[in-house]
């Protein structure tokens, strides 16, 4: 058996796995909040109480953490994570525990996951495309996983696509995930209802405050010509970031994942639509499969267990 955790900015996700058949056979969840050491022994509460009514020995941990998760194991940066900066969580896991233990980003993790289990089996060269509270994505290319020297590759959320536009709360300007992620397209939507050009969000949210991302899906979903403008403006945006990672990497196929899935079919042929305008040549191009997303919330958990085996073989 081997345990995947996925800490995130709330919670620490926690998958029990046969890895041979990547069978899940329990899972758990807690919160992530506090200083590292209180996430220490989170963790380790969760492996004793995940591990003690299943026949079978543990082989290994692998986490997937937010943010600049090094090889090393100690955690970087994490802007959702503050505790946990400079953190070595990896070792101090290990030697509490006695397992060995991997560490990576969860986006990374989630990559790795959906070419073995999910959408990206079949293809040696994908990347996904999480689209949530920011973006996070991950690389594979020639059938091996990209972490970079550090670990760090796939922040692709804070890649500039416009040097003079606004300021993220990162303090850069004009980072993609300012235009094209889940918190993005809310933002929109509040600024268009702000000005009186998307009044049914009014009407569906109560207030413009509360309108989000789900709200413009939801009016899209009732035929709203308005939501319709507004969507198609925000996939322009998924696809300039994505037009510049076919540049780069030349994939195969990418997959989106993260919350904006649950928007489904609309999300992916918007996306596919406006990536096919924008990529240089693409009439000239192998085409680029764009599909959603197989896994779910289950994603970097697994991915992390996984990868603790590959990287143990």
């Amino acid at each position: 058996m081997i345990l995947g955790f996925d800490v995130g900015g709330t919670n620490a996700r926690a998958l029990l796995i046969e890895p041979e058949t990547g069978d899940i056979i329990d899972r758990d969840c807690a919160s992530s909040a506090g200083t590292g050491p209180v996430l220490l022994e989170t963790l380790v509460r969760l492996i004793d109480r995940m591990t003690r009514h299943h026949e079978g020995v543990l082989e290994g941990v692998g986490l997937g953490v937010a943010g600049l998760a090094h090889r090393s194991g100690i955690i970087h940066y994490s802007p959702n994570l503050p505790g946990l900066i400079e953190y070595p969580l990896g070792s101090e896991l290990a030697g509490r525990t006695g397992l060995d233990v991997t560490v990576m980003n969860d986006a990374t993790a989630a990559t790795w996951a959906e070419g073995k289990l999910g959408a990206g089996r079949g293809s040696d060269n994908y990347m996904l495309i999480t689209l949530g509270t920011g973006i996070g994505s991950g690389f594979v290319c020639g059938g091996r996983l990209i972490h970079g020297d550090n670990g760090f590759a796939g922040e692709t959320g804070h890649m500039i696509v416009d040097a003079n536009g606004p300021t993220h709360h990162t303090g850069q300007q004009g980072p993609w995930e300012y235009y094209a992620s889940g918190t993005a397209l809310g933002q929109i939507g509040r600024s268009q209802a702000q000005i009186g050009l998307f009044p049914s969000a009014l009407g569906l949210a109560g207030s413009v405050a509360a309108i989000t991302g789900f709200t413009v899906a939801e009016a899209l979903n009732r035929g709203d010509k308005e939501a319709e403008r507004i969507f198609d403006g925000f996939c322009r945006q998924v696809a300039v970031g994505l037009a510049n990672l076919v540049m780069i990497f030349d994939p195969e196929r990418i997959i989106l994942g993260g919350g904006l899935t649950d928007i489904g079919e609309p999300l992916r042929a918007g996306t596919k639509y406006w990536l096919d305008e924008l990529t240089l040549g693409a009439r000239y191009r192998p085409e680029v499969e764009v599909v959603m997303a197989q896994l779910g919330d289950d994603a970097g958990a697994l991915g992390a267990a996984l990868w603790n085996r590959e990287a143990a073989d």
